[in-house]
């Protein structure tokens, strides 16, 4: 008899079970097991040879306080069979804690009942022990696991099952990536995944992954992994790659429809186009389906057994019953449609898709129902949407169009779940769809005990999309409650939860921060016991047990109480970080921002830097540990820091402004990069050695320069209304010669700042600069050859109009100075526009001191430099006066000097008089 442990590790993957595969061996125990585990069964556990593998090897008292790794003894040598009955069992344990803390129903297995234990350890282990040694053992990289799930020993099982060896089962590597996922679930904060677990799963393609659902899904689970740490960017490459894995086809486009019950017209709508694969396994919806949501089954529904439950899933035509699923409730808006309602296409009509494209025989008014994999893709599609784009409205709008392709056609119950919960999430900031959102997410919540649908449908999906934990969903329905102003009732929820620092919250929205200190003080002093502790009292647990159990929430009230009291932060953050025996990384988070907020920046470095060393994911740990690392001149632990901020939040403008910084900085610490040679030769040139050694000193490398710059631009994209780092990046972008982009910057400069600060919101300087390019670039195309004309305008390309494009449509409409007239005056004589040129100058002179000297003006300084001024108007008329055609120069230079000379005959004794007088007899002559 012959085994197909590949054919049954399949069946566990997918959550299907084929018969055919091990019809030769169909009585084997460990395939009996594996079809229950299949159908949502784990009452196995509960007898042998399952229940052999959890015998307590322990014999006393004192034993049991060791970890749970050495109450029993997995890592025997074993045959296929042996192998595939510890994957049974770790699937059971791992969907057995998933059913009693995110899908429901009601588990009908308790702990107990699974382990073998002797008479004697009977008496003395108990279901809350173990509860409180799954809990404390799951706390992970200085993170607490939730301690009111329930049955956590069933994931402590499985993690420790499939840490053992396999050598005939190939997917436990997979099952290691879906039990990671649901771990960091339990935490208060993501951690950092061990990199093993992504590249022992990523060799599955190779092996078991050959079939388009498998590596589609496993493509997907790795995705959703990342994108809970936080890596978005990995996490959107492999949600592509799992839609190519099912050849899914999908298009966001618009389409005509109507949104509203009044609307007359049809206007453009965005919409996704969408389609499956034809599978021809029995899977497929059939065309014809259309289960709009607005029919979805009630939770009242008839329950299904396991085998309609199956049948509808797989349903291959509409005359099979309609899965189970959660209610949708419908909108009753007196204004708004339940759903957008699209225009029918047709052979005339034009198409909703893109010319060209595979989907273009869609009708966006009836688009084919999808296969609950691909409608998991497109969820988690739209959850990278939402990462990967500012927060604003129109995120929003492009998540929209997922959600509705997924809620249109039920075919799952965890797959709907999380599509109304995720269009429950939409609809929370809009007053037409607030009500909806919140009675939805109520639904959604209730629904979790109740048997509308079996196990197996529920559990089918589940590592395909990010459902929340029961308590995380709770937990967002009561900050909905919080936002709406249901203070009592989310913090009823809070308190339910024991979820105390949102309760602190609660309490100060309603001003009474006294009262959220006093629960934390009960808590910390023993008045107020947490539930399990409850449970604990009276019975006989060892002083070490004790404190292991209460380590890790204990740190966290320490390190809340020092939040709600300033006055003693330190004291408090300091007994956290001692409680929890140098292991909260909570603690030490909390005491480096106390260090920096009060200038401590060397005792700031070091709380950061453990705490980045506990849970390296947390980018705002990273960003202050940078910030200190400026104040105190630590470049290289300074960009350090921000690289991991960027790394782990692309979209951190901040962060990469200050990685620029620390660039330049850097360059002026004389590290990075030497001098290249030709800067050297000239610095050798300089006569004094001293100033050589200044010079040399303050120079900054090009190289970092330009890491500066691209920090800068990419920190831009995120940033665009940052008008300091567009200054910054102004000046940098000159330094590189990125003469364009310094052009544009200087743009966005003027345009956020000129309403406010005037003239002053242009850099002069800067605006020279950029002048004189182009001048010289022109300049140079004149007299230079013909390959250097060419090298000229490659280098300039674009700038003269760029430059042009910044006075007419960017400065001159908001701000005006003679400094900015005469720069624009350079332009146009480099361009041979004299006459505009010659007006352009006398806008420069009207402008300044002497175009606006009033009489009875006392300054002499003023005056003087103001009979410059006249002096070179007059120059400039006189050398451009000629060469533009019907403009009498002379009578505008006499009539500058005639009003001048009238404004301020008061100095009339000063010797520059006599210079104004002989210049207007120079022009009397000239006539």
């Amino acid at each position: 008899m012959s085994l197909d442990v590949h054919a049954v590790e399949k069946a566990l993957l997918t959550g299907k079970w084929n018969e055919e595969p091990d019809s030769s061996s169909s009585d084997a125990p460990v395939l009996q097991i594996a079809r229950n585990v299949v159908n949502g069964d784990f009452t196995d556990l509960k007898t042998s040879p399952s229940r052999d593998l959890f015998t307590v090897t322990q014999s006393n008292h004192d034993d049991l306080d060791r970890p749970l790794a050495e109450w029993f003894n997995f890592s025997r040598v074993s045959t296929a069979e042996d192998e595939l009955l510890r994957l049974c069992c770790a699937v059971s344990c791992l969907h057995a804690f998933i059913q009693a803390n995110w899908t429901g129903p009601e588990l009908n297995i308790k702990p107990l009942e699974v382990l073998a234990l002797t008479p004697e350890l009977s008496e003395l282990v108990s279901e809350d022990l173990l509860h409180e040694k799954a809990v404390a053992e799951l706390a992970y990289g200085g993170e607490p696991a939730y301690h009111l799930a329930r049955f956590p020993i069933f994931l402590q099982l499985a993690r420790l099952l499939l840490d053992t060896p396999f050598q005939h089962c190939l997917s436990a590597p997979w099952w290691q990536l879906r039990t990671w996922r649901i771990h960091e679930q339990l935490l208060d904060e993501p951690v950092a995944v061990p990199p093993a677990v992504f590249s022992d799963a990523a060799h599955l393609l190779e092996t078991i992954g050959t079939e388009p659902d498998i590596a589609g899904r496993l493509l997907l689970e790795q995705g959703l992994l990342e994108h809970y740490v936080g890596h978005d960017k990995s996490a959107a490459d492999y949600f592509v790659r799992a839609a190519r894995a099912t050849h899914l086809e999908y298009e966001l486009t618009g389409a005509l429809g109507k949104r509203t019950k009044f609307q007359e017209r049809d206007v453009t709508q965005l919409i996704l186009l969408a389609e499956s694969r034809v599978r021809g396994d029995g899977s497929d919806p059939a065309q014809s389906e259309d289960v709009a949501a607005s029919t979805s089954s009630s939770p009242t529904a008839d329950t299904k057994t396991e085998p309609e439950a199956k049948s509808s899933i797989a349903a291959a035509s509409t005359n099979m019953s309609t899965p189970a699923i959660p209610e949708t409730l419908a909108l009753n808006d007196d204004t708004l449609l339940e759903q957008t309602a699209f225009t029918s296409s047709s052979a005339s009509a034009p198409q909703a898709a893109a010319p060209g494209s595979r989907l273009g025989h869609i009708d966006p008014a009836s688009q084919p129902a999808l296969h609950p994999l691909d409608q998991s893709i497109l969820l988690a599609l739209c959850l990278n949407v939402k990462n990967t784009s500012p927060v604003n409205g129109l995120t929003a709008e492009q998540m929209a169009p997922y959600v509705a392709r997924v809620v249109s056609h039920p075919r799952n119950w965890s797959v709907h779940t999380m599509a109304l919960l995720l269009r429950s999430r939409l609809e929370s900031t809009r007053t037409r769809t607030v009500e909806r959102s919140v009675l939805q997410l109520q639904a959604l919540v209730d629904q979790m005990p109740t048997a509308d649908s079996t196990v197996a449908e529920r559990l089918l999906y589940i590592h395909e999309i990010l459902l929340p934990s029961r308590w995380e969903m709770e937990r967002e329905l009561a900050l909905r409650y919080l936002t709406l102003g249901v203070v009592k009732s989310a913090l009823e929820i809070f308190e339910r939860l024991e979820m105390w620092e949102e309760a602190v919250k609660c309490w100060a929205s309603i001003e009474r921060s006294d009262k959220g200190i006093a629960v934390v003080r009960d808590l910390l002093e023993g008045r107020k016991a947490e539930a399990d502790a409850v449970i604990l009292q009276g019975k006989a647990i060892s002083d070490k047990r004790r404190t292991a159990i209460d380590a890790a929430r204990e740190a966290k009230l320490w390190c809340l109480l020092g939040d709600l009291e300033p006055d003693h932060a330190l004291e408090h953050y300091t007994r956290a970080w001692e409680v929890s025996k140098e292991s909260s990384g909570r603690a030490m988070r909390s005491l480096g921002g106390y260090y920096f907020a009060r200038g401590k920046y060397p005792e700031a470095i070091t709380c950061l830097r453990r705490a980045v060393a506990i849970n390296p994911l947390l980018a705002r740990s990273w960003f202050v540990l940078g910030c200190a690392c400026i104040r105190v001149e630590d470049w290289d632990g300074a960009r350090e820091a921000f690289v991991r901020c960027v790394t782990i939040d692309d979209e951190d403008g901040e962060s990469w402004n200050n990685l620029a910084s620390v660039y330049l900085r850097m360059g002026e610490a004389g590290k990075k990069v030497a001098l290249d040679d030709g800067e050297e030769e000239s610095a050798a040139q300089v006569e004094n050695a001293a100033q050589i050694e200044g010079a040399a000193k303050e120079r900054i490398p090009f190289q970092n320069k330009l890491l500066a710059f691209r920090a800068l631009k990419q920190g831009l994209k995120f940033s665009y209304d940052n008008w300091r780092m567009w200054n910054n990046y102004m000046i940098v972008a000159l330094d590189v010669g990125e003469l364009s982009e310094a052009c544009r910057a200087l743009a966005r400069v003027v345009e956020e700042r000129a309403a406010k600060d005037g003239a002053a919101s242009v850099d002069e300087d800067v605006l020279d600069k950029l002048v004189d390019a182009v001048t010289r670039a022109r300049a140079g195309a004149s007299e230079e050859g013909a390959a250097d004309a060419d090298q000229t305008a490659i280098q300039t390309a674009g700038l003269d109009r760029r430059v042009e494009d910044l006075f007419e449509r960017t400065i001159l409409p908001r701000v005006s100075s003679p400094r900015i007239f005469r720069a624009r005056a350079r332009l146009l004589t480099a361009q041979g526009k004299y006459g505009e040129a010659l007006n352009a100058y006398l806008d420069a002179y009207r402008a300044g001191p002497a175009g606006t000297m009033e009489k009875g003006e006392t300054d002499v300084e003023k005056w003087r430099e103001a009979v410059g001024e006249v002096e070179e108007i007059v120059d400039v008329l006189r050398n451009f006066g000629p060469r533009v055609e019907g403009f009498n120069w002379k009578l505008q230079a006499r009539s500058v000097l005639r009003t001048f000379m009238g404004r301020t005959k008061d100095f009339e004794d000063e010797p520059e008089w006599a210079r104004l007088v002989a210049l207007q007899e120079e022009i009397k002559k000239e006539e």
